[in-house]
């Protein structure tokens, strides 16, 4: 409505005042019809008011004397559409800013014309397309976050010598760096970041000798790093995230210019020499992710102004240097996952400027803590993995604004200090693995923003302390083995927040307290290897999000029915205690997932008559009563009788198979034709719904079916029905069965649930609940713009996934392969919570059908395992590997098989081309991720799921990992995110 006011005013408005309007004025309003904007500034001031004297519109300023145009700037305006090529006739144009709207399209070659023009701010739109020649008058040129993808650097912008500042940032741009940018000798900063630039950094850039600020970092540039750029005055060096390999140039060591030295995660190596000490100014330096290796120089620090340092993930040897911090401003120190040795200098201790001390994984570091200073500003504190031995010394309690201390993995002993209760913006406490004793100090009770407290491993006796319950806030509890007495405190009801709760491994007494069922949000609970007594507290179901549950090792009796409701559990394990009885229906699945998960339960019993027993084989079986047992009346007779036979009915014709996993029998197909559509209510508000499934209610079209969307109103919900056209033929009908068998008889919060089903002689209808944000494959490749999936949505995807195929996998008897993993068949409800579905080709692992080995290629390409490309097999393993290339299609949001690979290459060739033996995550990762990536953490994660994507994707099957091998390890990332998140959110609200 709003382009259609601003075209008719406009037209209007050029009829009344084109007479009186010059001619830069006319070129203006020309320009403006290629747009479309919300902005009132240009269709109040450009149409309306002023309208003979452009010298007054909004953005316009014109030269005093002639009244012609020298500056538009609509930065922010909101605008849309294109720039026209009308743009060259404002012949007096100096400076064009244009950024910060959503302007597509080619640049107009014709800007070329404006040979006045100074001043060009393109950025942040969306141009596309090659860059065009550009006037050589130019100084100051920024190009940033457009989207020229497979574009190049014209050679033609190094006959632009009197260019100053050049920035195209984050716009795809591949090739090489044209070595003609030499020619720019008056250019100051040149930004030529995140995009795909390839080839070697040209030598020519050191004739650029005014240049001193200098960042291509995340591209894709290779070779080594030429002498010349060291010969420059740069102040700026950003080189990290790319393919460099060899040794820094000694020029760039002798800088006396440099302040910052960024060139991580590349493949440069060798040793750091003496001259690095006398840079001055040099500020921050990150090697971070190479190889270097040798001593770092210990004199290092005593000349410069040091505030950054990260040698993070090298082979650096010998001792810390002692004068890192001489000038007293170092504020961040990161020199884990190296080979270091000796103690921590005392120096760094008395460091008031320190905020982040980073040492973990050096295995070497030794020694005992000396006193630490009071430290105003140091906020984390990483030693784990070390050889650090003695007492923590009762000085951390000056650490006044600490917010998180990892000491675990060392050989500290002695008491915890009672000076740790001054720590009151401590958040995260990890004391893990060393040999720490005596009891848990009262005085930690004053930590009450405390959201993570891990003491396990350790020696530490007593009583849990009751003043603990002050830390409402805790997400995560470990006080496993270790040597708690008494029992379980009835405050831990109070911990709302908390997701992990461990306290196995002690000598704790008494009863599981009956209010720990106000957890709701606990995800992990582990009691194991203690002296519990007692029932398991009635109301267990109120743990809607408990998925491991450990309380094996104790003395627990009772039965296990209050178990009987745990819907989401994935893990559980009650073994060798006393409980007695029935193990409930719900519960079968762990006899298939572990072997012990009962065990040592003597007065444990399986139901064989409604359940499979082949896994039960260490598990006695229940007895059943006759019916001429005294208590069994005559009804109950008959009722026992009716419902065996009803089971046994519905066993033979095919719909047991929807309740059970179990092997299924062969059945002809016309048995399980549906006579019930004649009177089925729901068929007929699904057919209403879908004007007898109409096409205009497709919403998915796939091999085994078309997917409509069916609203039936308030009440009753909004499904999605899959249509099977099977013609009467036997094949078809066969694959709904199929899927009706696999899907009907699973039950688990990541795969589909079958509503309904109905089945005719030439289609069937299956039912499910319709997931409001489509399939994965949607939102990663088809939905436009693409929706922000920031990294924690993305890791939840992940494990949700695999937790819905490791339940298929090891969960259900016998095992179940998808054989179709692919985004496309993962759904997403309104939370974005995964559900698979397609189960068409899915194949139980027990069953022998000659049939599908055929040559028939079954799944789709780009997601099919290397094993399986001339057979159908059935593996898991095949499965692994399609979820792995579904876990890259989640990280870099490119296609299994993408336009922009070169040929013959798919995600996974693409991604370890690109991977190259080092990290080189900008290169592989979603843009929209590069954000998350500025937080370490984030990185760390990222890389991690990234290198189990690639052991998913093996060409040898049996080197990939299970589905329960990636459950574990992406569990361990996904808690890492919950309790960050809850970090985060506890620090926004104590701001």
């Amino acid at each position: 409505m709003l382009k259609v006011y601003l075209l008719l005013s406009l037209s209007a408005m050029m009829m009344m005042v084109v007479n009186g309007l010059n001619s830069d004025g006319q070129t203006l309003l020309s320009l403006s019809t290629h747009w479309r904007t919300s902005s009132s500034l240009v269709s109040t001031t450009w149409k309306i008011y002023n309208a003979s004297d452009p010298c007054l519109w909004a953005g316009v300023a014109c030269n005093s004397d002639n009244h012609r145009v020298v500056s538009l700037d609509l930065s922010g305006f909101q605008l849309s559409g294109e720039l026209g090529p009308e743009i060259s006739r404002l012949a007096q144009l100096k400076s064009l800013n244009l950024s910060f709207n959503r302007l597509a399209g080619s640049i107009p070659s014709q800007l070329s014309n404006c040979t006045l023009l100074r001043y060009l701010d393109l950025s942040h739109n969306a141009f596309s397309g090659p860059i065009p020649p550009l006037p050589k008058s130019l100084i100051y040129l920024d190009l940033s976050l457009n989207q020229f993808v497979g574009g190049r650097l014209p050679t033609e912008l190094g006959e632009c010598i009197n260019l100053q500042q050049f920035a195209v940032v984050g716009s795809g741009l591949t090739g090489p760096i044209p070595s003609s940018f030499g020619n720019l000798t008056n250019m100051t900063l040149l930004y030529l970041s995140e995009n795909q630039l390839s080839g070697n950094i040209p030598p020519e850039l050191g004739n650029c000798s005014s240049l001193v600020d200098l960042q291509l970092d995340a591209n894709q540039l290779e070779g080594t790093i030429p002498n010349e750029l060291g010969l420059l005055n740069l102040t700026y060096l950003y080189l990290f995230s790319n393919r460099l390999t060899g040794e820094v140039p000694m020029s760039i060591w002798k800088s006396q210019t440099l302040e910052h030295l960024l060139i991580y995660e590349n493949s440069l190596f060798g040793e750091l020499p003496v001259e690095l000490t006398y840079m001055k100014h040099l500020k921050q330096i990150t090697l971070f992710t190479n190889h270097f290796s040798g001593i770092i120089p210990q004199t290092l620090g005593i000349n410069a102004t040091l505030t950054v340092l990260d040698f993070n993930n090298n082979s650096f040897t010998g001792p810390i240097p002692p004068y890192l911090c001489s000038r007293n401003q170092l504020e961040k120190l990161i020199l884990g996952l190296n080979n270091l040795q000796g103690p921590i200098p005392p120096q760094l201790w008395k460091c008031r400027s320190l905020k982040r001390l980073i040492l973990r994984g050096n295995t070497n570091l030794t020694g005992v803590f000396p006193d630490v200073v009071d430290n105003p500003n140091l906020s984390y504190l990483s030693l784990e993995n070390n050889f650090f031995t003695g007492q923590i010394p009762a000085s951390f309690g000056m650490l006044t604004n600490i917010t998180e201390i990892n000491l675990s993995m060392n050989r500290l002993s002695g008491v915890l200090p009672l000076e740790f209760g001054n720590l009151l913006g401590l958040q995260a406490l990890n004391l893990s693995y060393n040999a720490l004793e005596g009891p848990l100090p009262s005085q930690l009770a004053n930590c009450k923003r405390l959201l993570n407290l891990d003491a396990s491993h350790n020696l530490f006796n007593g009583s849990i302390p009751a003043s603990l319950q002050t830390m409402s806030g805790l997400l995560t509890l470990d006080l496993s083995e270790n040597h708690f007495t008494g029992s379980i405190p009835m405050f831990l009801s109070q911990f709302g927040s908390l997701i992990e709760l461990r306290l196995g491994g002690n000598s704790l007494g008494g009863k599981i307290p009956s209010s720990i069922v106000e957890l709701k949000a606990l995800g992990i609970l582990n009691l194991s290897h203690n002296c519990l007594t007692g029932d398991i507290p009635s109301g267990f179901s109120k743990l809607v999000m408990l998925e491991q549950l450990d309380v094996s090792h104790n003395r627990l009796t009772g039965t296990l029915a209050s178990l009987a409701g745990m819907r989401v559990l994935t893990d559980l394990n009650i073994s060798y205690n006393i409980f007695m009885g029935q193990i409930p229906a719900t519960l079968l699945k762990f006899l298939n997932s572990s072997f012990y998960a009962f065990s040592g339960n003597p007065g444990l019993c399986v139901d064989c008559v409604l359940n499979s027993c082949e896994a039960a084989r260490d598990l006695r079986r229940c007895a059943h009563p006759s019916a001429k047992q005294k208590g069994l009346t005559k009804f109950q007779t008959a009722m026992v009788a009716l419902g065996t036979s009803t089971f046994l009915f519905a066993f033979v014709i095919g719909i047991g198979l929807m309740l059970h996993c179990r092997r299924r029998e062969k059945h002809d197909i016309e048995e399980i034709y549906d006579d019930k559509v004649d009177d089925d209510s729901l068929f007929y508000k699904v057919m209403e719904a879908t004007d007898d499934l109409d096409d205009r209610y497709i919403i998915g079209r796939g091999a085994h079916g078309t997917v409509y969307k069916a609203s039936l109103g308030r009440g009753d919900g909004v499904y999605a029905v899959k249509k099977l056209m099977f013609g009467g033929s036997k094949e078809g009908s066969t694959s709904m069965v199929r899927e009706i068998e696999t899907v009907g008889k699973v039950r688990h919060r990541n795969l589909v649930k079958l509503e309904d089903f109905w089945i005719k002689k030439d289609y069937g209808l299956i039912l499910y609940k319709y997931m409001h944000n489509g399939s994965l494959h949607d939102i990663l490749h088809e939905v436009h713009p693409p929706p922000l999936l920031d990294w924690s949505i993305r890791c939840n995807i992940a494990l949700g996934t695999a937790h819905g195929l490791a339940y298929l996998h090891f969960d259900c008897h016998p095992a179940i392969v998808h054989r179709d993993i692919k985004p496309m068949n993962i759904l997403l409800d309104s939370e974005l919570e995964p559900h698979i579905s397609d189960f068409g080709i899915a194949k139980l692992l027990d069953q022998s059908t000659p049939a599908l080995m055929s040559g028939t290629l079954r799944g789709t390409v780009g997601y099919i395992a290397p094993e399986n490309a001339f057979t159908s097999t059935k593996s898991m393993e095949s499965d692994v590997y399609s979820y792995g290339v579904v876990l890259l299609e989640l990280i870099t949001r490119k296609k299994a098989v993408d336009p922009s690979f070169e040929d013959g290459l798919d995600i996974v060739r693409w991604v370890r081309s690109v991977w190259n033996e080092k990290v080189e995550i900008e290169v592989v990762v979603d843009p929209d991720l590069f954000d998350d990536l500025y937080d370490g953490f984030v990185r760390e994660q990222v890389t991690e799921v990234l290198q189990l994507a690639l052991k998913c994707t093996l060409t040898e099957s049996s080197r990939r990992p299970t589905m329960r091998d990636v459950v574990k390890q992406l569990e361990d990332v996904h808690s890492s995110n919950s309790y960050r998140s809850k970090q985060l959110q506890l620090q926004l609200q104590l701001k």
